[in-house]
C-alpha cells in the first residue's frame, strides 16, 4: 500500500479530473480540510458512476456498490484496503486508504456514508418519483450527507449548522437535476414530481419534441422557484461560518443559484442546450462573493 500522502493525492487527482458546477476541495476551502474532503468525493464519485456509467447490469450496479459498502465498513473497522476488484477504479485501494484514516481523525459517522450508497442503489431501480416528500427524501440521502460531512471535517457538529447545510445541499441536487433534466431523461429517469408534472398538464409523451413544451416548463419553472427557496432557507450557513470556509460555501451557494438563472433565461426549456458555468461566469461569481451582504 502507497503511503497516506500518495493516498490523499490519489483521491485530490479524481476530484480534479471530474467536471462539477460546484468547487470540489478547491483553493477557497483551508488547506488542511482538502485532502480529506477530496477522499470523501473520491469515495461517492466512484460510487455515482457505479449506479449510472458504462454499460452495466442492474445486478451488476448494484454488485458493485455492495462491494463500496463492504470496503467502507472494513476501513471504518480499522482494516486495511483491499486490491480493486472488476469494475472498481484502479484507485479504490488509494481511496478508502485515505478515507479509513479520514473516518478516524474527523470522526467521521460511517450512517453519512451508508446514506449516500442508500441513494446510489435507489438510482438503479427507481425512475420515476411521485412526490416531492419522494424527491427530498432521496435528497437527504444524495446530497445532505455530503455537507453534513464537510461541516465534521471542519470542526462543526450543530444542528442549526445542519439544518442550513442541509437545505444548501438538497438545493443544489435539485438545480443539478433540473440542469441535467435532458441527460436524465434520455438515461430513462425523471427526478421531477409526476405529481407537479400533473399539475400543469405535462405528459411524458410530449418530451420527444426538440424544445420543452410549455406544460413541462410551466411545471420546471414551479420546481426551480421550490429550489430558489431552499437555497435561501439554507443561505445563512454561508454566514454562519468563518474563514476559507465561508468563501467556499459562497461560492458553491452562488454557483448554484447561477444555475437557476441560466434555466431561467433559457424560458424553462430543460431538453434544449444544457446551461453550464464556464470561464465567463468567474467575473460574476467573484464580484457578487466579493460583495455579498450577510441577511
Amino acid at each position: 500500500m502507497r503511503d497516506l500522502a500518495e493516498a490523499y493525492a490519489s483521491c485530490e487527482r479524481t476530484a480534479r479530473a471530474h467536471y462539477e458546477n460546484f468547487p470540489v476541495a478547491s483553493l477557497l476551502l483551508p488547506k488542511p480540510l482538502r485532502p480529506h474532503v477530496a477522499a470523501v468525493y473520491a469515495f461517492a464519485r466512484s460510487a455515482d458512476d457505479f449506479a449510472d456509467e458504462g454499460p452495466l447490469t442492474p445486478d451488476e450496479r448494484h454488485a458493485l456498490l455492495d462491494g463500496w459498502g463492504e470496503r467502507l465498513r472494513r476501513v471504518e473497522n480499522g482494516g486495511s484496503p483491499e486490491p480493486p476488484r472488476p469494475g472498481e477504479p484502479s484507485n479504490a485501494p488509494e481511496i478508502f486508504h485515505a478515507l479509513g484514516a479520514t473516518m478516524r481523525e474527523k470522526r467521521l459517522p460511517g450512517s453519512l456514508f451508508e446514506d449516500l450508497l442508500s441513494a446510489f442503489r435507489q438510482d438503479v431501480a427507481v425512475r420515476r418519483y411521485e412526490s416531492w416528500s419522494d424527491v427530498l427524501d432521496y435528497c437527504r440521502r444524495s446530497a445532505n450527507p455530503v455537507g453534513r460531512l464537510v461541516l465534521r471535517i471542519a470542526g462543526h457538529d450543530d444542528p442549526r449548522l445542519d439544518a442550513w447545510s442541509d437545505a444548501v445541499c438538497s438545493a443544489l441536487q435539485l438545480a443539478n437535476f433540473w440542469q441535467d433534466f435532458r441527460i436524465d431523461f434520455e438515461r430513462g429517469r425523471l427526478y421531477l414530481p409526476q405529481s407537479e408534472a400533473r399539475a400543469h398538464g405535462a405528459d411524458e409523451r410530449d418530451l420527444a419534441q426538440p424544445s420543452t413544451p410549455q406544460p413541462w416548463r410551466r411545471a420546471v419553472a414551479a420546481a426551480v422557484a421550490r429550489t430558489e427557496h431552499l437555497f435561501a432557507a439554507g443561505r445563512p450557513l454561508c454566514d454562519a461560518l468563518s474563514g476559507r470556509l465561508r468563501w467556499e460555501l459562497r461560492a458553491t451557494w452562488l454557483g448554484g443559484t447561477r444555475i437557476l438563472r441560466a434555466i431561467e433565461r433559457a424560458d424553462f426549456d430543460v431538453m434544449g442546450r444544457r446551461p453550464v458555468l464556464g470561464a465567463s461566469d468567474v467575473p460574476w461569481l467573484a464580484w457578487h462573493a466579493a460583495t455579498w451582504v450577510a441577511r
